[in-house]
């Protein structure tokens, strides 16, 4: 009797908590980025939510699935290196969960997330109320987050087209072709 190829099911990565603080974090960013400049509460109550879905984050990365915790994705600064050196070669390995770069970033998005919700906060505290630096603060950060999100897209685009996967899609539908030889899983 003849063999069948038998179709591989994709791997489940990103479970649904981690999708949907995803694109929900995607969506009041781009939301409060273009009500900065609007008086009324409404960014203001963008960034609360903002925050408290990076609050929510950093719950799941405790009870999350493997691959949404931060342990499984953060690597050392040497081992990170070391990757950034096998990109510039083309020779990386296709990471099932976050590459290295890739985890990296989502503390570094995170945490500027975390910030501007801190400073948005602090300049409506009577202590810190009218004086300017604080504004200053928080408009350098939203800038560094737009420099650090157009490096993040360029990140998963690269990544999708070296490895030949949709990175996107795996955050909408929240699997990945499964691991092949000299992946990591």
């Amino acid at each position: 009797m003849p063999v069948r190829d038998v179709p591989v099911r994709d791997a489940p990565v990103w479970d649904m908590p981690v999708r949907l603080i995803h694109w929900a974090l995607v969506f009041s960013i781009a939301t409060a980025w273009f009500t900065s400049g609007q008086t009324g509460v409404a960014h203001e109550y963008i960034g609360y939510g903002a925050g408290l879905l990076v609050l929510a984050r950093l719950v799941w990365s405790g009870v999350g699935n493997r691959y949404a915790r931060f342990g499984q994705f953060l690597k050392p600064l040497p081992a990170t290196l070391d990757y950034v050196r096998l990109v510039m070669r083309a020779k990386a390995p296709r990471y099932i969960g976050h590459n290295p770069l890739g985890g990296w970033m989502v503390v570094a998005l995170l945490s500027c997330v975390a910030l501007l919700v801190l400073t948005g906060w602090a300049m409506g505290t009577d202590l810190l109320w009218g004086y300017a630096w604080p504004v200053r603060v928080h408009i350098t950060i939203a800038w560094i987050m737009v420099g650090l999100i157009v490096l993040h897209v360029a990140g998963v685009l690269f990544t999708s087209w070296q490895h030949h996967e949709n990175l996107a899609k795996a955050m909408l539908i929240g699997e990945k072709p499964v691991a092949g030889p000299g992946d990591v899983d």
